[in-house]
C-alpha cells in the first residue's frame, strides 16, 4: 500500500499514468480514418494528407476520452480484477479520479475547439462519443449488441476520413469495415472468455467460446467476400491485394488459436511480425496499384 501511495504522488508516475489512461497504443485503430485517403487516390495531395491526419488525431482524442470514461465507470470492478487492478492507472491508484476528470476536460476542450475548424468531421466524432457513452453505461452489457457497437465505431472512423476529404465512400467499403470489425470484436470476446471466463465482463456470462467462434468465422468470411466484391467492382487494380487480406485473416486466427493472442487486436498486431508485415505490404501494394498514372 505504501508503494502505491508513493507512486500516486510522484509527478512522473502521474504523467505516465495519465498517458497510459489515454491508451496511446490503441490509437492504431484510428488508422481506419486514413482508408478513404488511400482508396480515393489522394495520397499524393498534401492538403488531403493534412485533412486526413487531422481527422485521425481528433479521433485519437475522442477515443482516449471514451477510455477515460470507461475506466472511471469500471474502477471498482477493475480493482477486483487480477490483471486490470495492476494495468489500469485508476484501478491501480496511480491516477486519481479528479486528475482523470481534468484530463477528460482537456480532451473535450480540444474536440470543442476543433468543432469551429472542421464541424462536419466533429459531427461524426460526436456520434462516436455518444455511441461509446451509451456503450459504457448500457450497451456493453447487452450480448451481440456490444459486439456490433464496437464494430460501428470502426465504420464511423472510415466515414470521418471520407468527410474530412469530402469524398464519397463505397458501400462495399462500409460493409467490409463492419465485417472486419465484427471479426476483431468477436475474437476479442472469445479470448476474454477463454482466458478469464466471465470475470472481466458481465456480458461474457451470456457467451460461449463456440458461439463467438461462429460469429468470428462468419464475420471473417463476410469481410473477405465483400472486400473482394469491392475490389472487383470499384478498384480492379487492387485484386492483387486479396491474397494479402486472406493471409492476414489466416495469420490473425493463428495468433489467436496457437499463440493465445487476440484479446487486444492492437497487441496482437504489434507483437506478431508476420501480421504487421502483411498490413504494411497491403498498404504499400494499395498505394502502388492506385498510384496516379501521369500523362
Amino acid at each position: 500500500m505504501m508503494n502505491r501511495t508513493v507512486t500516486a504522488h510522484s509527478p512522473w508516475a502521474l504523467l505516465r499514468g495519465l498517458i497510459k489512461l489515454m491508451r496511446p497504443k490503441q490509437w492504431v485503430k484510428n488508422s481506419f480514418v486514413l482508408a478513404p485517403l488511400v482508396f480515393s487516390g489522394e495520397f499524393l495531395d498534401l492538403d488531403a494528407i493534412g485533412h486526413a491526419l487531422r481527422a485521425m488525431l481528433l479521433f485519437c482524442a475522442a477515443s482516449s476520452a471514451t477510455y477515460v470514461i470507461n475506466d472511471m465507470h469500471d474502477i471498482e470492478r477493475d480493482r477486483r480484477h487480477p490483471k486490470k487492478s495492476q494495468s489500469r492507472p485508476l484501478a491501480a491508484g496511480i491516477v486519481s479520479v479528479p486528475a482523470a476528470l481534468l484530463l477528460l476536460a482537456g480532451l473535450y476542450t480540444v474536440l470543442l475547439g476543433a468543432w469551429f475548424v472542421v464541424p462536419k468531421v466533429l459531427e461524426v466524432i460526436a456520434a462516436y462519443l455518444v455511441l461509446n457513452l451509451v456503450y459504457t453505461f448500457v450497451l456493453k452489457h447487452q450480448p451481440v449488441v456490444d459486439i456490433f457497437t464496437i464494430a460501428i465505431g470502426f465504420v464511423l472512423r472510415v466515414y470521418a476520413g471520407a468527410v474530412a476529404l469530402s469524398v464519397p465512400v463505397s458501400s462495399w467499403m462500409f460493409i467490409t469495415t463492419l465485417c472486419l470489425a465484427l471479426y476483431l470484436a468477436a475474437v476479442k470476446r472469445r479470448q476474454e472468455l477463454s482466458q478469464s471466463g466471465s470475470e472481466g465482463r458481465k456480458v461474457l456470462e451470456k457467451y460461449s467460446v463456440a458461439l463467438v467462434d461462429r460469429y468470428a468465422e462468419m464475420s471473417a468470411t463476410g469481410a473477405l467476400l465483400f472486400y473482394s466484391m469491392f475490389v472487383m467492382s470499384a478498384k480492379p487494380a487492387l485484386v492483387i491485394t486479396v491474397p494479402l487480406v486472406l493471409f492476414g485473416l489466416f495469420r490473425y486466427w493463428f495468433v489467436v488459436e496457437a499463440l493465445d493472442g487476440g484479446e487486444s487486436p492492437t497487441d496482437a498486431l504489434l507483437a506478431d511480425w508476420q501480421l504487421l508485415l502483411t498490413v504494411v505490404l497491403w498498404v504499400l501494394t494499395c498505394v502502388w496499384a492506385l498510384w496516379p498514372v501521369q500523362g
